[in-house]
């Protein structure tokens, strides 16, 4: 499978997200959600379709596939741990969510499990 890019991670985030609130997820929630426009959302979710990440049922409801899942349980890890170390460290809260969604994608498994150790050790 490619790469994922950070707006496909960002995606099924926001699907896993939206998943916890809602009974379903349709392309307008996630549309709604990141102020996307529903078309550029439809070609977003073409592409995650393709990679596998997703299912869209014939009346348009969308779910995340093991894969997908994996994925995104992974990708929302990182943004809250993430979040709340910056918040710790004294960054206003706005502006380490910001902080920490760009950071989430970049960041090596390496680095992060280091960052959890690292936090888990000190918050005893």
């Amino acid at each position: 499978m490619a790469e994922r890019t950070e707006s496909q991670e960002n995606y099924i985030e926001v699907i896993h997200i939206l998943s916890k609130k809602k009974p379903v997820v349709r392309s307008v929630d996630i549309a709604n959600e990141l102020g996307f426009k529903k078309p550029s959302v439809s070609i977003a979710m073409k592409s995650l379709k393709e990679q596998e990440l997703i299912t869209i049922t014939e009346e348009g409801y969308i779910y995340l596939t093991p894969a997908g899942l994996k994925i995104a349980k992974a990708v929302y890890e990182r943004h809250q741990v993430l979040t709340d170390i910056l918040i710790k460290l004294g960054v206003p809260a706005d502006i380490a969510e910001d902080d920490a969604c760009r950071i989430e994608h970049v960041i090596s498994e390496k680095t992060f499990k280091a960052i959890k150790a690292h936090c888990k050790k000190n918050n005893k």
